[in-house]
């Protein structure tokens, strides 16, 4: 309980949009504590429908089917159902923040992308704001899950997918985020106190001095790549696609990490992704699986058509980009360790991811000095 926190005023959000969204976005001020059990959060969504939309504030309550379609570690997502006269008048998902998020989470940020993302076609339709979350269109189609990604239709249709999101344009900085936000992360994980003494002690184990220099290292390297700068999803698990095999159609939902960055990061961190929240880095594709996924990138019409060097240019920065993915989510692990309600070992999480980056530094680091070196001697 007591989750309730306002994170935006909805009705200057829904003024602000009002200028460059082809839709109106309803507001309403009212907030939802996404902690609560469905039975008693069903009223709260009731009320908060009625609020936002003029058109069912007279429905009676009979009207409004509340279901839970999934809880992410960040947020929960709701479908409600609007039944008149006697048939299915419309659907809508109801995104509920979690508490806390908004202290790793740019709020704002990701209000500026999912406006101009679902202007641009891609994911669920805008539809209204609250004090905590957002109302969205639904969409008929299920979530992947990690084994799914690595199917090789699948797969394809991903990079195809992602190459036209990568051509996003967003008002304003075109700045790459990642390094900006490993250093904040990084200046909030190093100083947190934990009142459970058992997850102060292994939080005691963890050298920041080490993690510090070696994001400085890694940031020295990529930094080398010259990685394009595209507009990036930035967290593409297989909980953030999903697809409607009768329509073949694919889509990327959740903007809560979306910024401009890096083309290899954006790639790495999707292919870290192979491995599922149990971080089952057998998973990780292979090269074989990755050239793949990669010519479907960079050609989507004609991928055998690709050429070598580009498709060495494209891995080695997907491979040593997706080091510093296990670092951003370490330390993310450990921000949620301390601020999360939510019963997952974030704390475990930190030190699976941070353990797999050690673990393929060495690979990594001479694959892109290897690639390096070859490009000078051209």
């Amino acid at each position: 309980m007591g989750a309730e926190v306002k994170i935006w005023n909805p009705v200057e959000v829904a003024e602000q949009a009002r200028h460059d969204y082809a839709s109106q976005i309803h507001p309403s001020p009212l907030t939802i504590d996404p902690s609560l059990p469905l039975p008693q959060m069903t009223p709260l969504v009731r009320k908060l429908c009625k609020d936002m939309f003029k058109a069912w504030s007279n429905l009676d309550d009979s009207c409004f089917h509340v279901e839970k379609i999934s809880g992410g570690i960040t947020n929960l997502l709701l479908k409600v159902s609007v039944k008149k006269e006697n048939f299915i008048e419309e659907i809508i998902t109801v995104r509920l923040y979690g508490p806390n998020t908004e202290y790793i989470i740019d709020r704002q940020r990701e209000l500026q992308a999912t406006k101009y993302i679902t202007a641009q076609g891609f994911g669920a339709k805008w539809l209204g704001i609250f004090g905590n979350g957002m109302v969205q269109s639904f969409i008929n189609a299920h979530t992947l899950s990690p084994s799914d990604m690595r199917e090789p239709k699948l797969a394809a249709k991903i990079a195809k997918q992602l190459k036209i999101f990568h051509h996003v344009e967003i008002p304003g900085s075109k700045e790459p985020q990642l390094w900006d936000d490993v250093w904040k992360f990084f200046e909030k994980a190093s100083v947190l106190e934990f009142g459970d003494s058992k997850m102060q002690k292994t939080y005691e184990t963890i050298s920041f001095k080490e993690v510090h220099d070696e994001i400085v290292e890694l940031k020295g390297l990529c930094d080398l790549l010259k990685s394009p700068v595209i507009f990036a999803h930035n967290d593409l698990l297989s909980g953030n696609i999903m697809i409607n095999y009768e329509e073949d159609k694919l889509y990327f939902i959740d903007y809560e990490y979306a910024s401009y960055n890096y083309r290899g990061y954006d790639i790495g961190n999707h292919f870290a992704e192979y491995a599922g929240f149990d971080c089952d880095y057998d998973l990780y594709p292979n090269m074989t699986e990755q050239y793949h996924f990669l010519r479907h990138y960079l050609q989507p019409e004609r991928p055998h058509e690709v050429f070598e060097k580009d498709l060495e240019t494209l891995y080695v920065e997907a491979n040593t980009f997706s080091l510093a993915s296990h670092i951003f989510w370490a330390l993310w692990g450990l921000i949620q360790a301390k601020m999360s309600p939510i019963e997952f070992d974030y704390l475990g999480y930190f030190f699976l991811r941070y353990q797999e980056y050690i673990r393929k530094k060495e690979k990594c680091f001479m694959l892109a000095r290897t690639y390096l070196s070859g490009c000078k001697n051209e």
